[in-house]
């Protein structure tokens, strides 16, 4: 969460930003510090830093965006519902689920407690349709390719 908190402050949105809003933002930003804009080694530097966040940001917050869950809720659904859970771990105050049919989802605001609660379930995957799914922000990670 700390992290979404930062970004949003970076790009100085709101939880409610829309989709619209976020690329006109993200557009007006990288315009105002673009390296090629700069004079000085220097300048160039310390632009190219802040248009790499800059971008970090915004493909972060479009992929936590309810717009974003709304589109593809049908495949997180069918993946949750139907698909096995093959891994799970958590990081950097993050639960990562890897799915049997390649999905992979990141989600935020977990508590360590809950997540251990998890790892001593005698059914992950049901533990997690009760307790994780629906309840927590979510993104997409991307799908891996069986094979590759």
């Amino acid at each position: 969460m700390k992290k979404i908190v930062e970004y949003r402050k970076l790009l100085d949105v709101t939880k409610a930003a829309t989709l619209k809003e976020l690329k006109t933002i993200y557009r007006n930003s990288m315009k105002e510090c673009h390296p090629d804009t700069c004079t000085t080694e220097e300048e160039t530097l310390a632009a190219e830093e802040k248009s790499k966040a800059i971008i970090e940001a915004y493909h972060f917050l479009v992929s936590v965006a309810p717009e974003t869950a709304e589109k593809n809720q049908a495949e997180y659904t069918k993946t949750t519902k139907e698909s096995g859970i093959l891994d799970f771990y958590m990081e950097n105050q993050a639960l990562y689920i890897n799915f049997v049919d390649g999905s992979n989802y990141e989600y935020f605001g977990v508590p360590r407690n809950t997540y251990i609660k998890m790892v001593n379930a005698e059914s992950p995957a049901r533990f997690a349709r009760r307790h994780i799914y629906g309840t927590y922000l979510y993104r997409s990670a991307i799908k891996i390719v069986a094979g590759e």
